[in-house]
């Protein structure tokens, strides 16, 4: 099978499944096996999953040490991931290791305990991401929680289960306005 006609038939495919399995680390995946679903996962003749969702939700994961290697290990093709769910876990921080993938689509940090709501800025590198959780954090807290979302991530049309409205977008431009000091901007002078 081509990548072409991989990236076409595996969005439907089901996801590796992780969830609820005590994992404390990433690197406890390649031990462990995925939950089984309705319908089995197809693997590529390399016996990676040939899939673009993965879920480790409800672990107790406090890191994404090794991820980057765990799933390439598991995925024939970890560049297409589209969805994680990492809902649940016991993560502080919005691991970088996230915004290498760029096709990342869906993301659900919901139920962590992720503590800064500038933890977010991380998040605007991914291009295609278009679905986000982070209620049941600490940084939910924080005022303003869901405009700055809005505003650091502008292209994302469903944030903590709801769909984005134009109403939305208008109270966080507002908001924006009203909190975010705009950067300085130092103009250089060449020399004469």
């Amino acid at each position: 099978m081509n990548k072409r006609n991989y990236m076409n038939t595996s969005v439907q495919e089901p996801p590796l499944d992780y969830s609820f399995r005590s994992i404390h680390v990433t690197q406890d995946l390649l031990s462990e096996e995925p939950r089984t679903g309705l319908r089995p996962v197809r693997h590529a003749k390399s016996g990676k999953s040939m899939t673009q969702s993965l879920w480790l939700n409800n672990n107790v994961l406090t890191d994404l040490r090794d991820f980057n290697h765990a799933v390439s290990q598991l995925l024939e093709h970890p560049e297409n991931l589209a969805w994680i769910d990492l809902s649940f876990n016991d993560l502080t921080s919005i691991d970088p290791v996230l915004t290498t993938f760029f096709n990342l689509s869906v993301l659900y940090l919901h139920g962590n305990s992720i503590q800064r709501l500038g933890e977010v800025n991380k998040l605007a590198a991914l291009p295609r991401l278009r679905s986000l959780t982070l209620h049941g954090n600490p940084i939910e807290e924080e005022k303003g929680y869901r405009q700055y979302v809005l505003c650091t991530l502008p292209h994302i049309t469903t944030f903590d289960f709801s769909g984005v409205t134009k109403a939305d977008r208008t109270t966080a431009e507002v908001w924006k306005r009203m909190n975010i000091k705009p950067k300085k901007v130092r103009i250089k002078h060449s020399a004469p």
